[in-house]
């Protein structure tokens, strides 16, 4: 793979802002997207694929028609092109840091500095090229580098028909960062036995376990009244929410988790004395344990209300999204073929939990089971994102490789 078609095809895709809007209903949720979304599906003709389509919702997919006169099970890779909306990816100007010396980088922009001392990652990248932000921004490595890898793959594989595979199915998505890449993706018309999401981190990253999600929306009601006069009256809402923060276990929150351990994570809170709410997620990978973490929400729910004698609080919990493992594992040989491919390229997987969930957890649940391979970003979702070139090549070629390998199989 050429280490510069790779550079100039992700910062072409980076500089471009993605941004998801959670607070809107429409499919893009920002008109934004579409502004990448018809730059892919444009280069997608240009290099010669087939069945190129973009649908009103700006879901894109592609065809790599097969090279092989045998049958072969017709696979897919898929990755998201919105950036998230809990940092502004607008103007992203990246750093290339050639044969990176091991050392702080300056993160030239603001006053920040992406350490090894802090993010002990970094340290195995010691003399390859990485491209980090500078400060002001996200990078949209997730998932800008799963698009560069597929789309090189794609056009490596058409500039040279010598490398054998069967029929290969694209796809990109919009909304994936707000829990929404999967709800309108059309799974008869793409078409394929299975898929990999390219939406992983660290090179060798391969997953088909994730959590089971839900998000809950915690309501308190409370009484305003002067506060000169407020003694046996007012009823501070903010209070109650409160005594509901510190009756969840305290420890079981993602700063003091990790691996398989799930928890209960405040992320967004706004209150007055009339009315507050907390608005949770909630995530396990177990699913006993998980429902059991929305029956203590509620329980603690319905404890407060007889505490106060009133409808003191009131809770709306939303699934989102369960572990793909259960769809997966029947169809443990497609994880086996993305094992192999990194084996063969001299990549040490990592098989893992994901500690989170991707378009693939909802795509095995609508019928295309669909692990997730690394595309080589860390630190996502802020200013200290950045991605080691030389593992989006890796990337790039683990997903040629599988379509070698699953052409092999007659």
């Amino acid at each position: 793979m050429k280490k510069q078609e790779i550079i100039e095809r992700f910062i072409s895709y980076i500089t471009i802002d993605t941004e998801s809007d959670p607070n809107s209903d429409t499919t893009p949720s920002s008109e934004k997207q579409w502004d990448l979304a018809r730059k892919l599906h444009q280069e997608l003709i240009d290099m010669g694929m087939s069945d190129v389509t973009i649908d009103e919702n700006a879901y894109i997919m592609a065809t790599l028609p097969s090279n092989v006169e045998h049958e072969t099970p017709t696979i897919g890779f898929i990755s998201h092109f919105d950036s998230t909306p809990d940092f502004t990816g607008k103007d992203v100007k990246p750093q290339i840091i050639e044969k990176y010396d091991g050392g702080d980088i300056p993160l030239k922009g603001s006053d920040l500095v992406l350490s090894p001392e802090y993010f002990d990652d970094l340290k195995q990248y010691k003399g390859q090229t990485i491209i980090t932000t500078d400060g002001t921004t996200l990078l949209a490595a997730d998932d800008k580098a799963g698009i560069t890898e597929i789309m090189t793959a794609m056009k490596h594989m058409l500039d040279n028909p010598e490398i054998k595979h069967g029929a290969i199915k694209v796809g990109f998505t919009p909304d994936e960062e707000i829990g929404r890449g999967a709800h309108k993706f059309d799974v008869e018309k793409f078409g394929a036995d299975w898929a990999y999401t390219m939406d992983g981190s660290q090179i060798g990253e391969l997953e088909y376990e994730n959590f089971n999600a839900a998000g809950a929306v915690v309501t308190f009601y409370g009484k305003i009244v002067h506060p000169g006069y407020a003694k046996g009256k007012m009823i501070n809402s903010m209070y109650v929410a409160q005594e509901f923060i510190d009756s969840l276990p305290r420890m079981e929150t993602p700063e003091h988790t990790e691996e398989y351990q799930g928890f209960f994570h405040l992320h967004n809170m706004k209150g007055a004395v009339e009315k507050s709410e907390l608005q949770y997620i909630i995530r396990d990978h177990n699913k006993k344990h998980f429902e059991a973490r929305k029956e203590v929400m509620q329980n603690l729910v319905n404890t407060l209300n007889e505490q106060y004698d009133r409808e003191a609080v009131s809770i709306e919990i939303k699934d989102q999204y369960f572990n793909m493992r259960e769809k997966v594992e029947p169809v443990m040989h497609i994880v086996d073929v993305a094992e192999q491919a990194m084996k063969d390229l001299g990549i040490t997987p990592l098989i893992k939990p994901i500690r989170g969930g991707t378009d693939g957890s909802q795509l095995s649940y609508m019928g295309l089971p669909c692990p997730n391979i690394f595309a080589g970003g860390h630190n996502f979702h802020g200013p200290y994102e950045y991605v080691p070139v030389e593992s989006m090549i890796k990337a790039t070629e683990v997903i040629v490789r599988i379509a070698e390998l699953v052409a092999e199989k007659k």
